[in-house]
């Protein structure tokens, strides 16, 4: 949690210090939900109205989407034994987006990892290594393809295959930065941040015109950076093995599962940063729950697939985003559509590369 709030706080941080704001100062506000702390930070008139609009927001979907909660429509739906289930709009667009993800990515990303999550006590924070044979087991229920959706005159149906559950943690966050970015131009904010454990979003630029400045996070120290992000109207999200670990026989085992394996992925990866546009998820591509929840799911893949295959993904150009990969030998890797809008920090130890 430490590690999670030291990014959250250096991101805001750095966008605040450096944010030339205008002759009056943003509505702000803070939460804890989805198992993180979640800032906000909106200009003008509806600044305050809208915050609270996006609080609300977000504890409506953490009641619906939290696995741990008896009452979800996701624990409602692992519950089913198979059967076709009524789902409410958030968690058909979640999965209706999860699969297209899935299969975009070889299925390095997977929701119906949720068994394999919970053998290594991730979700109950009881954290242990399940044996090989355990694994095996839960391994034959890691298959989305086994999700069914159906559309129906009366609502939206979906079904798991028997003895599956799903986790939409990989995902959450994304989808309710998503959300915010609505209420957001709902209620007129045409500049603002939100940073959701780091999934952040901003809304237009700063009150001056400028870029909004976002550090990205040192997952070897999560009070520094390795560098700025200079951003308008975008996503950067991020995800690494130093968000959430345990230590069990002097072995560090993270919470980023290769839904192949059924172990914390090894791929010689420490963080992925995937930063894209506002519109660059679209419905008709099968993204039908937004940009910030399409980076969120890529964040998680990429980190899976490591270095050579994430540039190879990002260089296939199917989907639009840019990437920051730190890679376990020390190197920072800037995709060159970002290569005017990243700042490597003074100093670093790291060695920067930019990638075409």
């Amino acid at each position: 949690m430490m590690k999670r709030l030291g990014c959250l706080l250096l991101a805001l941080a750095l966008a605040g210090s450096l944010s030339g704001c205008g002759s009056s100062g943003p509505a702000e506000g803070q939460t804890f939900a989805m198992d993180t702390v979640m800032n906000f930070s909106a200009y003008g008139e509806t600044g305050e109205d809208a915050i609270t609009a996006a609080r609300e927001r977000i504890y409506q979907l953490e009641a619906e989407l939290s696995r741990t909660r008896e009452d979800s429509e996701v624990s409602r739906l692992n519950q089913a034994g198979g059967e076709m289930t009524v789902v409410g709009d958030d968690v058909w667009k979640l999965l209706t987006s999860a699969k297209t993800y899935s299969a975009a990515t070889g299925d390095a990303f997977d929701i119906t990892v949720a068994p394999v999550v919970s053998a290594w006590g991730f979700t109950t924070d009881t954290y242990q290594v399940p044996s090989q044979a355990e694994l095996d087991t839960l391994l034959r229920l890691v298959d989305d393809s086994r999700i069914q959706l159906e559309q129906r005159s009366d609502g939206c149906y979906a079904a798991l295959g028997q003895g599956q559950s799903i986790d939409l943690g990989g995902i959450a966050k994304g989808y309710a930065s998503d959300c915010v970015a609505e209420i957001f131009a709902q209620y007129g904010v045409e500049s603002g941040m939100i940073s959701l454990g780091g999934n952040v979003y901003v809304s237009g630029a700063k009150p001056d015109g400028s870029a909004w400045r976002v550090g990205v996070q040192d997952p070897q120290d999560s009070s520094a950076a390795v560098g700025i992000l200079d951003l308008t109207d975008a996503y950067a999200v991020t995800s690494g093995g130093y968000q959430r670990y345990f230590e069990q026989d002097g072995k560090r085992y993270h919470h980023i599962i290769d839904p192949a394996t059924g172990y914390p992925a090894e791929s010689g990866l420490l963080q992925v940063t995937v930063v894209a546009g506002a519109d660059a998820a679209r419905e008709d591509d099968g993204n039908p729950a937004g940009t910030g929840t399409m980076c969120d799911a890529f964040s998680t893949a990429l980190f899976v697939m490591g270095e050579e295959k994430a540039l190879d993904f990002w260089r296939s150009g199917a989907y639009e985003f840019d990437l920051i990969l730190v890679t376990d030998d020390g190197r920072v890797l800037v995709t060159d559509g970002l290569a005017d809008r990243f700042t490597p920090m003074d100093g670093s130890e790291y060695s920067y590369e930019t990638v075409s």
